[in-house]
């Protein structure tokens, strides 16, 4: 049968936006990178935000709102993130389990997860004071997103960047894998815009789903900065009239071609090549709530085939008006994990090797050793963050609007479970959102890209084959969604 209509993905939802400012002040505790040898801001490139978002279903029937948070932050602890989401749940009124906290993960916002360095650590004496400034600003937007919740109709759209390449290199002379720009394999290249109007037309905001690691700005820079999504915001905000929020994708394995470097004007850059992509999706949407249809021939010159934008039928609105929250909770097998003792001894070595490569000036040494120390660290860290046994119990929220479906969870998770949902539901606009949960499990490899020495499987917490498990569970569960409608 011949294509005679394009149907245009829709989500007929009631929805909200609030935006709050959380840029820390100058001199806060900036140490992310290993390779870092600053400690504290030094400044600010762009200011750190965070988008909270109040969805409802459009007739009402839904039990509650559901509320997304976005925010310029590299990551949340078990505690960080129990914290916020407790104190939203009771601003909102709703279910913690109807929370999402999901994190840009720029690595230019410096490094605030608990537990931190001691107070004693330069910019460290900030960081408590900061998380409730934060915490209030962002229980306000929550208030204030819910205040704005209106009858909207959400217009998906396809666009393609290059920025994104992967990042799974072998460096021939170093003997190893790097984690860079490997242009010998290709990367998930996929933007999807949503354009959020009201019934009438007029533009209350715009969403951005892309997949590429903020870390353009590397440790040469010691400004506080949201990395490449802040000029993609500003460009899209600009030329369309109203709020951006930019969605992370799924994107463990993907980075930016240009990238790893202390010049915010590369940032910049990276940022308005994602809004440009956006902006050229948005701009094949027709009106809110219409389809694409054929409408027959036209006697001209030639006898032309004619389309037209037409309002969707009351079968279509009602398609686009589904609306759920559903939770699940999948158990992934740990790998092997280090020894606690072995780690901490680790740390004291590099520590101490760090110290004397500075008392002789060796630069290079320092730095490395001080990487090498920040990796004991942090697994120290993630440690203790784990639940006991031999399973960690993996959190999904799975959101049904209409002809879409979000899926929220936490982890870094390589961009192969996007690709490989979006194959199998080929009717349904899939947005997967990483780092929408504590950091506890790391990286989320394919289970061909376990045992190559890779980066990513260093700092992961969960055993080969857990990304094909994950999406397993995560079509299973959206295929009874799908069938129950």
């Amino acid at each position: 049968m011949k294509t005679r209509t394009f149907f245009s993905p829709t989500s007929r939802v009631r929805f909200g936006l609030a935006r709050a400012d959380i840029t820390p002040s100058p001199g806060i505790l900036h140490r992310l990178w290993g390779a870092a040898r600053h400690t504290q801001a030094t400044g600010v490139h762009r200011p750190l935000c965070a988008d909270v978002m109040a969805f409802e279903a459009v007739d009402g029937t839904s039990d509650s709102p559901l509320i997304r948070a976005h925010l310029d932050w590299g990551g949340l602890s078990v505690r960080g993130y129990e914290d916020l989401a407790q104190a939203m749940s009771e601003a909102a009124g709703v279910p913690a389990e109807r929370i999402v906290l999901a994190c840009s993960h720029t690595h230019a916002a410096g490094w605030w997860a608990e537990p931190n360095p001691p107070e004693s650590v330069p910019g460290g004496e900030m960081i408590a004071a900061f998380h409730e400034q934060m915490k209030a600003h962002l229980l306000d937007a929550c208030r204030r997103a819910l205040d704005s919740v209106q009858d909207a109709v959400m217009t998906y759209a396809p666009g393609r960047c290059s920025l994104a390449a992967n990042r799974d290199c072998w460096d021939e002379t170093y003997g190893a894998h790097v984690c860079g720009l490997n242009p010998d394999v290709t990367a998930d290249d996929t933007v999807w815009a949503a354009r959020v109007t009201t019934p009438a037309g007029k533009r209350l905001a715009t969403l951005v789903n892309y997949a590429c690691h903020p870390t353009t700005l590397a440790w040469e820079n010691t400004l506080v900065s949201p990395d490449y999504p802040g000029a993609m915001r500003e460009t899209v905000a600009r030329a369309s009239g109203a709020p951006c929020v930019f969605v992370l994708g799924a994107c463990g394995d993907l980075c930016p071609r240009d990238g790893y470097t202390g010049h915010t004007a590369v940032a910049d850059r990276n940022g308005r090549q994602v809004g440009y992509a956006a902006l050229s999706a948005l701009e094949t949407i027709g009106p809110p709530a219409t389809d694409f249809e054929y409408q027959g021939p036209v006697v001209s010159g030639a006898t032309l085939g004619t389309w037209a934008h037409v309002p969707q039928t009351e079968a279509r609105r009602a398609q686009a008006a589904r609306f759920s929250v559903d939770p699940l909770t999948v158990d992934l097998p740990y790998k092997p994990l280090p020894d606690r003792e072995a780690l901490a001894a680790d740390l004291e070595k590099w520590l101490a090797a760090q110290r004397e490569a500075d008392a002789r000036g060796d630069i290079v040494e320092a730095r490395d050793c001080g990487a090498r120390a920040e990796r004991a660290r942090r697994w120290l860290n993630r440690m203790g963050m784990l639940p006991e046994g031999d399973t960690f119990p993996f959190r999904v929220s799975i959101h049904r609007m209409g002809d879409a479906v979000w899926v929220a969870f936490g982890g870094e998770p390589y961009h192969w479970i996007q690709v490989e949902l979006r194959r199998r539901f080929p009717d349904l606009v899939v947005i997967v959102t990483p780092m929408a949960g504590p950091l506890q499990t790391g990286y989320l490899l394919r289970e061909d890209a376990y045992g190559k020495g890779l980066y990513q499987e260093e700092p992961s917490a969960l055993a080969k084959g857990c990304l094909e498990t994950l999406a397993d569970a995560i079509a299973e569960r959206i295929g009874e969604i799908v069938q129950a409608d």
